[in-house]
C-alpha cells in the first residue's frame, strides 16, 4: 500500500512538473484564439483528434463505432494534410454540418449534430485557435477509415443528415443565464446526448428518451436525467460540479471509460462557473423515469458487520505486478492456497488477490477516497453489470484537477469465467445483488458490446432490397416487351 501511495505521489510530482496544459498545447496571449482555445477544450476535440502521447490534433485515434473502426483525422493547420487550406466557411460547414472541404461526408462519430449548436461567435474563435496557434503536423494519420459494405457509402449519409441534422440558432447565449449556459455547453460543446441518450434503428439519438442512458462501446452511460432514483436527481449541484471537475464524487460514481476521457481531456479545465452551470441545467431535465430501478445506483450496498483481513503475499504481488504494468499471468493466480479458507468463492479468492489490497476487504477504500469505496458506487450497484465488468477488463487511468486516478486492468490476467466470478462476488458483496453477470456476457463486454440493431438487420435489410430491385427490373421489362409488341 504505501508503494502505490509513493507511485500516486511520484506520478502527481510527474503531471505538476510537465504543466497541465494536456494535449493543447498551445499558450497564446491572443484574446480571441484563447477562447478558442477553450471552446477547443469544452468542445471535447483533442479526446478523438490526438493519440494518448502523440501530437496535437494530428488524428490516428481509433474509435469503436458500432458499425465499424472509424480513425480522427489530422485537423492541424497542415497545407497537406490538415485543415490548413480550409476557409473559415469550409471550417464550419464540417464541423456543424458533417462535410468535409472537399465535400465528403463524415460520420456522426464525429458529432457534428450536437456541433451544429455552436454559435457563430464561438465557430470564429475555434477556427482561429485552430489555424493559428495549433502546430501543423504534416504525415498523415497512420491509419484512414474503411467501413464495410453498406457503411462505407459515406454518400448515404446526406439522406441521414436530411432526416436528422437540425439547424439550431447561432446566436451568442446569455452568459448570465444559468441554465441558458448550461444547456449550450451540455448539448452543443459538450455534446453529452451523443453518449447518454439511446439511439433508434439508424444510428441517431431518440430524443424522447434524452439522457436516459446507453451503451457505448461496453460501456453503459448512465441516466443523467433529474430523476431521483434512475438518474441524477439525488446529487446535488456542487457534487455533479465536482465530479465533472475530478472525475470521482465520494458516495455515488467515478468516472472510467469514455467519461474519464471527457474529464481529463476536457471538463477539468472548464470555469468552475461553467461546471456548475451543467450541473444546474442537468438538473432541470425532465426526469426519464425507469420502473424497473428501484434504488439510486449509489444506493446499494454497507460496509460488511465483520472484516476479514485476507491480504496475504500472493495478494501483495499480484498489485505490485499490476502496478508496474506487467502481466500478473495465470500462474500466479493458479498459485494460491487457501487451506484457512475451505469455502471462499472462487470470486472472493480473485477479489482478495486483485482486489482487496487497494478497495479493502471491507470494500470501504481508502480514507482519501483515492480508492473508492466498493458500496455506495455507481459501478457496483447500477442497472447493468457493465461498468462493473469494463473496468475490472480495462482499469481505470484518468486525469482529473485533483490529480491522476490509477486501476490496473485485468483484461490480460483474467480469463471471461474469473472475471465473471470476481464481478459476481462484488456486486453481491458491496452492491446491487440482483447484477449476475456469466463469462458469455463478459466475452461480449471484452469485444465492445452487442452489435446495434442496424447491424443485425442489415443483412435481411439488403436482401430484401435487392429483391425489390429484381422486381422493378422484372415488371419494367414486362412492360417494354408489351409496348414492343403492339
Amino acid at each position: 500500500m504505501r508503494k502505490l501511495h509513493a507511485l500516486k505521489l511520484a506520478a502527481t510530482a510527474l503531471l505538476l512538473a510537465a504543466g497541465t496544459s494536456g494535449a493543447i498545447a498551445a499558450q497564446t496571449s491572443d484574446p480571441l484564439a484563447a477562447k478558442g482555445e477553450y471552446i477547443a477544450r469544452a468542445a471535447d476535440c483533442a479526446a478523438c483528434h490526438t493519440l494518448k502521447g502523440g501530437k496535437p490534433f494530428a488524428g490516428g485515434y481509433a474509435i469503436a463505432s458500432p458499425l465499424g473502426t472509424i480513425y480522427a483525422t489530422n485537423i492541424t493547420p497542415s497545407k497537406t494534410a490538415g485543415i490548413g487550406n480550409w476557409t473559415e466557411a469550409q471550417f464550419a460547414r464540417a464541423v456543424r454540418e458533417g462535410v468535409s472541404a472537399d465535400g465528403h461526408h463524415l460520420y456522426p462519430a464525429m458529432p457534428y449534430p450536437d456541433y451544429a449548436g455552436i454559435s457563430d461567435s464561438d465557430m470564429h474563435a475555434l477556427y482561429t485557435y485552430m489555424t493559428t496557434q495549433v502546430a501543423p503536423v504534416d504525415g498523415q494519420a497512420a491509419h484512414v477509415t474503411a467501413l464495410g459494405f453498406p457503411y462505407g457509402i459515406r454518400s448515404s449519409m446526406a439522406l441521414w443528415n436530411l432526416l436528422y441534422l437540425k439547424s439550431p440558432s447561432h446566436a451568442d447565449v446569455d452568459a448570465g443565464n444559468t441554465l441558458a449556459r448550461g444547456r449550450y455547453l451540455v448539448n452543443a460543446l459538450g455534446h453529452c446526448s451523443s453518449c447518454h441518450t439511446p439511439r433508434n434503428l439508424l444510428m441517431a439519438t431518440d430524443n424522447s428518451r434524452y439522457l436516459a442512458g446507453a451503451d457505448v462501446a461496453g460501456w453503459h452511460a448512465p441516466n443523467i436525467s433529474s430523476d431521483p432514483v434512475a438518474g441524477i436527481g439525488g446529487w446535488s449541484e456542487g457534487e455533479l460540479a465536482g465530479f465533472l471537475k475530478t472525475g470521482h464524487a465520494a458516495g455515488k460514481a467515478q468516472a472510467a471509460g469514455g467519461m474519464a476521457e471527457a474529464v481529463e481531456n476536457s471538463l477539468r479545465y472548464l470555469s468552475d462557473s461553467d461546471l456548475h452551470a451543467m450541473a444546474a441545467y442537468l438538473k432541470s431535465v425532465p426526469a426519464q423515469h425507469d420502473p424497473a430501478v428501484t434504488h439510486p445506483a449509489y444506493g446499494y450496498g454497507q460496509a460488511p458487520a465483520r472484516i476479514y483481513d485476507l491480504d496475504n503475499a500472493p495478494s501483495r504481488k499480484s498489485l505490485d505486478a499490476a502496478a508496474a504494468s506487467t502481466p500478473i499471468g495465470e500462474a500466479l493466480l493458479a498459485s494460491r492456497t487457501y487451506t484457512d479458507l475451505p469455502n471462499v468463492t472462487e470470486g472472493a479468492r480473485l477479489f482478495t488477490d486483485a482486489c482487496a489490497s487497494c478497495h479493502q476487504p471491507s470494500g470501504a477504500g481508502t480514507e482519501d477516497h483515492y480508492y473508492p469505496s466498493l458500496y455506495h458506487n455507481s459501478a457496483t450497484g447500477g442497472v447493468t453489470a457493465n461498468n462493473l465488468v469494463m473496468a475490472i477488463l480495462h482499469g481505470v487511468d484518468r486525469t482529473g484537477a485533483d490529480g491522476p486516478t490509477y486501476m490496473p486492468a485485468f483484461d490480460r490476467d483474467m480469463n471471461d469465467a474469473q472475471i465473471a466470478a470476481v464481478s459476481n462476488f462484488v456486486a453481491s458483496s458491496y452492491g446491487n445483488p440482483a447484477l449476475k453477470v456469466d463469462a458469455a456476457q463478459v466475452k461480449m463486454l471484452r469485444a465492445g458490446g452487442p452489435p446495434p440493431a442496424l447491424k443485425l438487420w442489415m443483412p435481411r435489410l439488403l436482401a430484401l432490397g435487392a429483391i425489390v430491385i429484381l422486381l422493378l427490373a422484372g415488371l419494367l421489362i414486362t412492360l417494354l416487351r408489351r409496348k414492343r409488341s403492339r
